[in-house]
């Protein structure tokens, strides 16, 4: 989620809209969102935290620039959304949200570069995100050049998103704004320069395929040809007070 600038009557308005079969997890880097949601949570959003909502059956969920943001004048809103899908014995449990400061979640540091473990296990920590299969987020910042080692930390595969700055990986130069994802699970090692930021994430792959259509995920294609009809017909759950309504795409 950008960056981009809020301005003054332009503002983020993702009205009411479904999914299933998944997690989402929000996490911040600047600027702040509301989230509302179908199990009646009333959550903001600010740098550093995180919104984990777990969709399951079915829920529905708004994300909105707070009110007292309004008209104050331009603001950066920074941010990423990782969907997270889950595993098959979980798809159709009940929604879950749950939410934790920054201060809450695993922090360390090694030779300048801070480390802040957002969900999952790695590097001898775990976080206090709950989540249902084998999986890792972390938020790396360096000061100066860092050589992060990888091999026996992470399990899975392995995602390398770069925030800021630049990074070394099987002699290339990759910038900002370029991810990449590691053809050698758990073993890769790259080199951080200097006032840089990635997020790596990744984990366990699913023995199942895994289907998705707009916001529905599953390892069924008859479930997401279900949630189409509940959609369609408004029978998913409602955010309390909200009235909007995102159609369902055509294909």
């Amino acid at each position: 989620m950008g960056p981009t600038d809020i301005k003054d009557g332009h503002y983020m308005d993702v009205d009411q809209h479904p999914h299933i079969g998944l997690s989402t997890l929000t996490y911040m880097l600047e600027g702040e969102i509301m989230h509302r949601d179908s199990i009646g949570t009333h959550q903001r959003i600010s740098p550093g935290s995180i919104n984990l909502m777990v969709a399951g059956k079915g829920v529905t969920h708004t994300e909105r620039t707070p009110k007292d943001l309004r008209g104050n004048g331009v603001f950066t809103a920074h941010g990423y959304q990782i969907w997270i899908a889950l595993p098959k014995d979980f798809e159709d449990i009940e929604p879950e949200f749950h939410h934790f400061e920054a201060k809450d979640l695993p922090t360390w540091q090694n030779e300048g570069a801070q480390f802040q473990l957002i969900a999952g296990k790695g590097y001898d920590y775990t976080s206090p995100v709950p989540v249902h299969s084998e999986l890792f987020m972390l938020d790396i910042k360096t000061e100066h050049r860092y050589e992060l080692h990888i091999k026996g930390e992470l399990n899975g595969e392995i995602g390398i998103c770069i925030v800021k700055g630049a990074i070394e990986a099987c002699e290339n130069h990759i910038t900002e704004g370029n991810m990449l994802v590691s053809k050698t699970d758990d073993s890769c090692s790259i080199v951080l320069l200097s006032e840089t930021h990635i997020i790596l994430f990744g984990g366990e792959p699913f023995e199942e395929e895994r289907y998705i259509y707009w916001n529905f995920v599953s390892t069924s294609k008859e479930k997401i040809e279900a949630a189409k009809i509940r959609w369609q017909q408004h029978d998913f759950p409602k955010v309390p007070y909200d009235d909007s309504y995102v159609p369902l795409p055509k294909a």
